[in-house]
């Protein structure tokens, strides 16, 4: 009996280990970091085209491991649960990493060359707002 409940619980445990098991993943996870960022993001953070990044956010999202909010055009992602940044960090030392390389990778900054408001704000011009230029 035990052992049958261990293997249902390995298998439960397993699924979203081997979803962000790939590199690839793991950089979109990092470059999602404790924030949200869009797909524009990404691909400012990560030099990828947008269909390949979206293919990885898929799979994400049907693990249950991202969530997403549209804003506008734009939909930004969120890890879920952030201590799932703390496993990566622990399995980066397992690699034999240090916490604090890993730690900088967590995106904590904004792109200038994405597009998404987050980032880039748009700009209203002086004469929409109706301010008298001298």
């Amino acid at each position: 009996m035990k052992k049958r409940h261990i293997l249902e619980f390995s298998e439960k445990i397993a699924a979203p280990l081997s979803v962000i098991a790939s590199p690839q993943r793991i950089a979109i996870l990092l470059a999602i970091g404790k924030g949200e960022a869009c797909v524009c993001h990404l691909e400012a953070a990560l030099g990828w085209r947008q269909a390949y990044i979206s293919q990885h956010l898929m799979a994400l999202r049907k693990a249950d491991i991202l969530q997403d909010r549209r804003e506008g055009r734009y939909v930004y992602y969120r890890i879920k649960n952030a201590s799932l940044l703390d496993l990566i960090t622990v399995s980066a030392s397992q690699s034999g990493l240090s916490a604090d390389a890993v730690s900088v990778l967590i995106n904590t900054q904004v792109y200038p060359s994405c597009e998404c408001p987050h980032c880039a704000p748009a700009l209203i011009p002086l004469n929409a707002l109706n301010v008298k230029t001298p």
